[in-house]
Order: structure tokens, then C-alpha cells, then sequence
């Protein structure tokens, strides 16, 4: 699909007021931005995700794909079939990458050097040498550039953690970290829960008293190099009570002290923008060694797309998918939309079909978007999505909500 196409798929999901008022100027300016590289990796757990969905050797997936670690992280326990869509052409040529990689460079180490490490000299001489012809024109394009474009394929010798719209926001926060004094990198080496809580509170509390902090931190421009639309950044002003830089501070409480540091590479990559290389520990699934051969083994069964959710489930027969992954698509959208999209998946999903997705704030949109009848042909896992909020890695989002259509 080409830029154009995507360009208008972002209008078409983003711009929900008039360009004349002060929402709608910001959901074009969202638009804008965000038709770019964003996520150089997902910020969604898939640990969370994996228990929610209880995935089986029959299970037929659609997921958003984003920055494409969700795809191969679903991958190891081998559904039939993973569809990834996405609005974004940049994440799917990310995600396309990804999986022409697995497939085709030599062994488990190059693989991890180019997304574990990604910062090797090498990686570059092996995506010319394994990976180039493997891959479609357009994602060929976006990686080796051209006149006036940039070569990303170069960012694989530099750390691609670096880059992407997320990658320069979090330099931009440590920056301002270094300003205020604050040495986020040593809650790496701590070893105890009751460690990390003493770091946080001597090193990275104090932050968020920075002027500049919180003179940022409450503009909803500054969180569009989070993905964040202002729909979703309304949400989370809600939530915070007006004040958001205390909810940020919530949270990355919970990302850096509620989980072992040791393995929670969502904090690794916040605190220091990259994977635990020494241990290994702190690395997504799709990385360790011990999958990929399974992971290698069971690419066939993905399938990528350049579209809406919408879109390819109107193409799709009744009754062919059974999971459902919408990230935080269900924060971007109306009332009017949800109810077409979930209109689509009573039709397209099975019976015991799961749905999973994830909002800025905690409650679920779907509770009062959908018409009454609509929403009766879902039953919501209330108690159970609160608690596997909790046992999210990321920690970013105030939301986690898990329902499924009955037999």
C-alpha cells in the first residue's frame, strides 16, 4: 500500500473534530507526526498478553502489528494462523524486516546482533548480504533510503533504541534528567525490589519536580512521540485530575519498583535504551535462544497487511478469526467507529473468540460506546483484566481489559 494510502487511513482513524477547533488542530497535528517511524519496539507485554488470549494450535489471530516484537512473541507458542495490519506503513516495514531477518540470516547470533545488540557494524553488511532480497520494494526503500531520504538500514550500527520518534524522546527525557542530576541508568544494577524502590526515590522521583518536566509534561503535543493521540491524552487529563505529571510519576513508579529488574526489559529500555546483553535475561522471548527455532520454524503462519482492523475484516469470511488483538486502537476511536469494529468481530470472530486491547485510562470504552444490543455478545473479564494490569511489564497504560464471545 502506498504513503498515500496510509496518510489517509491515519486521517480517516485520527481526525474526529473540525479542523476550526482546538481538538481537531491537534488530532491533524497527531496525524502528522505520527505518519512516521514512532515505535522502534512494542510497549505492550506480552507475558499479559499471552495469558489472556490462551492461545492454542488452532487459534486464528488479527493484531495490530506496531513495532512487529508482539507477532514473533505470539509466534513461540504456535497459533494456526497471525494477521498483522497496521495503520502505520513504517511499523509494518519494521515489523516486515523483523521477519525476513529470522528467516534468512544464518543463525541465532547475527539475528540477536541485529535486534538484541542493534548496534553492530556488521548488521548492515548482513542485511545486504541475507535480508535485502527477500524483502518487498517499498520496505526495501524505507530502510536503504535514496535522494534526500535517510539510509535507516544505518541505525542497526548505532542502536536503533536511538531512533524512531520514541527512541528521541526518551534521549530528550534523559537529557533532562542529566539537568536535574538524576542517574536513572543505576536502578539497573539494583538487585532487590527494596533496591529499586530506594533508586527511584534518591534518583528518578525528584525529576518529575524539574520545571521543565512539568511544564512539558502537561502539553498534550509533548506525549505524540508516545503514540499517544489527544483523544487518548484527554483520557489520561481525566484520570490524572488535571495534574499528569503526577500520573507519569505513578507510573514509572510501577515500570522501575513493582517488577524485578532483572528481566523487565520494558525498564531497561526506558532507563537506558537497550536489552540486558550480559544476562539475557531482560530480553523479549522473541529474542532468546531457546525460541528461535520455533519461532523460525513457524513463520509461515504470518501474514502482514498495510490496512485498517476495519477494512480486512469486512473481507473476511464469518467465523474464520478467534483472537483479537486492538493495542490502544479502542482509545483513538468513536463511538461510531468501535461499534463498526465490533460489529465486524461478532461477525468474523468465532465462537469463544477473545478480544484483548489496552486504554490510557482504567475504564473500558466499550461499557458505554456500543449499542445494548451489540454489546451483549461479549462478556467482559472485568476481574480478571484488573488483575493482569498489575502483571503488565510496561506499566504505561491505566487499562488492560480482556472479553470474549460465548459459544
Amino acid at each position: 500500500m502506498s504513503a498515500v494510502s496510509s496518510t489517509e487511513l491515519l486521517k480517516n482513524a485520527v481526525h474526529q473534530d473540525s479542523l476550526m477547533s482546538r481538538q481537531g488542530l491537534l488530532q491533524r497535528l497527531f496525524s502528522v507526526w505520527f505518519n512516521g517511524f514512532v515505535y522502534n519496539q512494542i510497549w505492550e507485554d506480552p507475558k499479559v498478553d499471552l495469558e489472556a488470549l490462551e492461545l492454542t494450535s488452532e487459534s486464528r489471530m488479527l493484531t495490530i502489528s506496531s513495532g512487529g516484537c508482539n507477532i514473533l512473541n505470539y509466534l513461540k507458542v504456535q497459533p494456526a494462523h497471525i494477521v498483522a495490519v497496521d495503520l502505520n506503513q513504517y511499523h509494518m516495514y519494521l515489523t516486515r524486516l523483523k521477519l525476513a531477518a529470522l528467516k534468512h540470516l544464518p543463525d541465532h547470533n547475527s539475528f540477536f546482533d541485529f535486534f538484541g545488540y542493534a548496534d553492530k557494524p556488521e548488521n548492515v553488511d548482513n542485511y545486504y548480504r541475507y535480508i535485502q532480497a527477500h524483502l518487498d520494494q517499498d520496505t526495501r526503500n524505507f530502510w536503504e533510503g535514496g535522494f534526500l531520504k535517510p539510509k535507516r538500514i544505518n541505525y542497526f550500527r548505532k542502536n536503533i533504541y536511538e531512533y524512531a520518534r520514541f527512541g528521541y524522546f526518551v534521549r530528550f527525557l534523559h537529557g533532562i534528567a542529566r539537568l536535574a542530576k538524576a542517574n536513572q541508568k543505576e536502578l539497573l544494577k539494583a538487585k532487590t525490589l527494596e533496591e529499586q524502590d530506594a533508586i527511584f526515590e534518591r534518583e528518578i522521583a525528584p525529576f518529575f519536580d524539574h520545571w521543565i518536566v512539568k511544564w512539558v509534561g502537561n502539553l498534550s503535543f509533548s506525549v505524540f512521540s508516545l503514540g499517544i493521540p489527544p483523544q487518548q491524552y484527554d483520557y489520561m487529563k481525566e484520570e490524572s485530575g488535571g495534574d499528569l505529571v503526577n500520573l507519569y510519576r505513578a507510573r514509572a513508579k510501577r515500570l522501575f519498583c513493582q517488577f524485578p529488574i532483572q528481566d523487565n526489559y520494558f525498564a531497561w529500555q526506558a532507563l537506558g535504551l537497550r536489552y540486558d546483553f550480559e544476562n539475557r535475561q531482560a530480553v523479549p522471548d522473541y529474542l532468546k535462544v531457546e525460541n528461535y527455532d520455533v519461532l523460525k520454524n513457524n513463520l509461515n503462519r504470518v501474514e502482514t497487511h498495510i490496512t485498517s482492523l476495519i477494512d480486512f475484516l469486512k473481507a473476511q469470511p464469518a467465523n474464520s478469526l478467534d483472537r483479537f488483538v486492538l493495542l490502544d486502537s479502542q482509545d483513538w476511536m468513536p463511538p461510531a467507529v468501535m461499534t463498526a469494529l465490533w460489529q465486524e468481530i461478532a461477525r468474523v470472530g468465532k465462537p469463544n473468540t477473545r478480544i484483548i486491547f489496552r486504554t490510557a485510562s482504567p475504564a473500558s470504552p466499550i461499557e458505554t460506546a456500543l449499542p445494548p444490543a451489540l454489546r451483549e455478545k461479549f462478556v467482559y473479564e472485568q476481574e480478571r483484566s484488573e488483575r493482569l494490569l498489575q502483571q503488565d511489564r510496561s506499566a504505561i497504560y491505566g487499562g488492560f481489559h480482556i472479553y470474549h464471545k460465548p459459544a
